[in-house]
């Protein structure tokens, strides 16, 4: 796991509260763990259902980094220096240029503060300028507003709708997809 130590940024990234690093094998503590076992935090991730150990993420995470396609940021609070969450970019197609870019602020004593809007708008200057990504997308359940609202306000737009796409409880729900534009290679949206 030393390569995610490897990841080096050629700036740093931070707004006023957060800053934004490589994720560390020391941030995969119990506390960081917890995060994956709260089923009330995960009950939005597709991947929820998975059994997280920390060799699991470790190795997920190494595998990532060595294939050129996934890489974990922690969301460090500046005040305490916690890891409060993670932002993954990933998998990106370096074809198209194209990444997903999921954010989660694990620790709930951070929840409500407008946090996730910050770690958004940092990953994406990231991928923009870290990695060359000339769009970002992303979809969450209709249901997860809070969710959605992160993502427009840290310069996301609603490109389109999947009716139906996920079972909640057997009542299907609504995927939102979302997309933010890098104004290198768009520059309407700069």
């Amino acid at each position: 796991m030393e390569q995610t130590d490897l990841i080096h940024l050629r700036k740093p990234y931070a707004s006023e509260r957060l800053e934004l690093r490589s994720l560390k094998p020391s941030d995969l503590d119990e506390s960081f763990l917890s995060w994956f076992q709260d089923e009330e935090l995960m009950r939005f991730y597709t991947n929820s259902r998975q059994t997280h150990t920390r060799e699991s993420l470790l190795a997920n995470i190494t595998q990532g980094i060595e294939a050129g396609t996934s890489y974990v940021f922690a969301i460090v609070d500046r005040a305490s220096q916690a890891c409060i969450g993670t932002i993954k970019l990933g998998p990106i197609n370096h074809d198209h240029k194209i990444s997903d870019l999921v954010v989660l602020i694990g620790d709930r004593r951070f929840h409500g503060q407008g946090l996730a809007v910050d770690a958004i708008r940092l990953g994406n200057a990231i991928a923009f300028e870290e990695f060359g990504i000339r769009k970002l997308f992303g979809g969450m359940f209709e249901t997860n507003q809070s969710s959605y609202k992160a993502y427009t306000r840290a310069g996301w737009v609603e490109e389109g709708r999947l009716k139906g796409h996920y079972l909640v409880d057997d009542q299907p729900v609504d995927r939102l997809l979302v997309a933010c534009f890098n104004p290198t290679f768009f520059p309407e949206y700069a």
